[in-house]
C-alpha cells in the first residue's frame, strides 16, 4: 500500500512539474512574439526593475515617450509622445499605446528645471485624426514653429500631420488634411546647413511601413516585415520639405543603409537592420542617421556623406533600456551633444508607460560614437 501511495505521489509531482515548466516556456514564447509587450526579448534582459538607472525621468507628474529634442532661442524644448493608461491589450499593432493630446517640455540647461507647458495639441483639434497621436517632431522657420505629428486617419491608417504655431510651446492649430503622401510614423525634421528641411519617416510592424509596398496601403499586407528574410529589409524614408514646410517637395525616397561590405542590410539581421525611429545630426560635415532596431532593442547609427545616403553600419548608440522600446534625439547644447531617450523606470517596466531621459553622448576622434548603457555598474 506505501508502495503504491509512493508510485501515485511521484506521478503527481512529476506531472505538477512538467505543467509548470510548460507553462513558463509558454510564457516565455508569447512574451517573445509580442512586439510592444516589454517582455524578455532582450540579451541584457531589459526588464529587470532592480537595477541603478544611469539618468533620471526628467518629468514624473505624466509619462513621456519619443523625446525630440531642439534649442530654438537659447532653451531646450523636448516634443515627446504623452502615455496614458488606455487599459487596451497588449499587441503588436501597438493598439495600448493609445496616446491623445502632446504636451511640450522645455529647460534652460541640461540639468535644469524642466518645466511642463501643458497640452500644445489635442485629438480632438486634429480634423483628419482618428487615434494615436504617436512620436512627433519640431522645427522652426518662416518665423513660425511647426509640430509633425504621426496618427491613424479615420480608415486606421497612419498619416503624417502638420500643426503651426507662433511659440515652441503652442498651442499647435492642425492643418485640415494630413501631408499629401505621408504614410506610416515617427518623423524627425532635419535642417541641413543650406537650409534645407528633411523628413525622415516610417516604422515597420504596427508603423504599417511594411503595407506600402506597392505605394497603396495594403490593408492585408503583413504584420511585420517583407518575410524574405535574405532579401534587403524595408528601411526608413527621407523627402525634401517644401518651403512653407506644408508639403513635399518631391518623390520619397529610401533611406539605403549598407554594412562595411557596401551590401543593403538584409531583413533577418534584426540587430542592425532599421525598424523605427528615425533621427538625423550632423557632425563635422558628416550625417549621422540614427534609429531603433526595435525587437532587438538597439539604438544604431549609420553614417553618409549627404542626407539622402546611402548610410553605412557604423555601431550601437544606446544599449536596451528597461521597457519594450526604444525612441532617441541628438541634439548639441552649448558645445556638448546629448542623447535624449526613453525608458519605463517610473512605471516599473509598463512598456506603454514611458518616461523621457537624457544623457551625454560622446563622439570619438575618428567620428564613431561611444556606446552608452542606460545602468550603472
Amino acid at each position: 500500500m506505501f508502495t503504491k501511495f509512493f508510485r501515485q505521489k511521484s506521478w503527481s509531482i512529476l506531472f505538477a512539474a512538467f505543467v509548470f515548466l510548460m507553462s513558463c516556456q509558454n510564457k516565455k514564447t508569447g512574451t517573445q512574439e509580442q512586439a510592444y509587450t516589454g517582455g524578455e526579448a532582450t540579451k541584457e534582459d531589459s526588464t529587470k526593475t532592480n537595477r541603478n538607472f544611469l539618468n533620471k525621468p526628467l518629468i514624473s507628474e505624466i509619462y513621456t515617450a519619443d523625446p525630440s529634442a531642439h534649442v530654438f532661442n537659447n532653451r531646450i524644448y523636448i516634443y515627446p509622445s504623452h502615455d496614458i493608461e488606455s487599459n487596451i491589450p497588449q499587441n503588436d499593432n501597438g493598439d495600448h499605446f493609445a496616446m491623445r493630446d502632446y504636451h511640450i517640455l522645455s529647460l534652460d540647461s541640461i540639468g535644469g528645471k524642466v518645466t511642463d507647458h501643458g497640452v500644445a495639441l489635442d485629438m480632438k483639434d486634429v480634423p483628419w485624426a482618428g487615434r494615436q497621436l504617436w512620436a512627433p517632431d519640431a522645427a522652426f522657420t518662416n518665423g513660425k514653429y511647426y509640430l509633425y505629428f504621426p496618427a491613424k486617419d479615420k480608415s486606421d491608417v497612419f498619416r503624417i500631420g502638420v500643426a503651426t504655431s507662433s511659440s515652441p510651446t503652442g498651442p499647435f492649430k492642425a492643418e485640415p488634411k494630413p501631408i499629401e503622401g505621408s504614410f506610416s510614423i515617427d518623423p524627425a525634421v532635419f535642417k541641413d546647413s543650406d537650409g534645407n528641411f528633411y523628413m525622415y519617416f516610417g516604422g515597420i510592424w504596427g508603423g504599417q511601413l511594411q503595407r506600402w509596398q506597392n505605394g497603396k496601403y495594403d490593408a492585408n499586407g503583413s504584420k511585420t516585415d517583407l518575410g524574405k528574410d535574405n532579401e534587403p529589409a524595408l528601411t526608413a524614408k527621407v523627402v525634401r520639405l517644401s518651403k512653407d514646410m506644408l508639403h513635399f517637395a518631391e518623390p520619397v525616397k529610401d533611406v539605403v543603409i549598407l554594412d562595411k561590405a557596401g551590401k543593403p542590410l538584409l531583413t533577418k539581421d534584426h540587430d542592425r537592420r532599421f525598424f523605427e525611429a528615425s533621427w538625423m545630426h550632423k557632425y563635422k560635415g558628416k550625417y549621422y542617421f540614427s534609429y531603433s532596431t526595435g525587437d532587438t532593442h538597439y539604438i544604431a547609427y549609420a553614417t553618409g556623406d549627404n542626407p539622402y545616403g546611402p548610410f553605412t553600419y557604423q555601431g550601437v548608440i544606446l544599449n536596451p533600456v528597461l521597457g519594450w522600446t526604444n525612441h532617441q534625439s541628438i541634439v548639441e547644447v552649448k558645445n556638448k551633444w546629448y542623447l535624449f531617450y526613453h525608458d519605463t523606470e517610473l512605471s516599473n517596466g509598463q512598456t506603454h508607460l514611458r518616461n523621457v531621459k537624457v544623457t551625454e553622448l560622446k563622439h570619438n576622434p575618428d567620428g564613431t560614437i561611444q556606446t552608452i548603457t542606460a545602468y550603472q555598474e
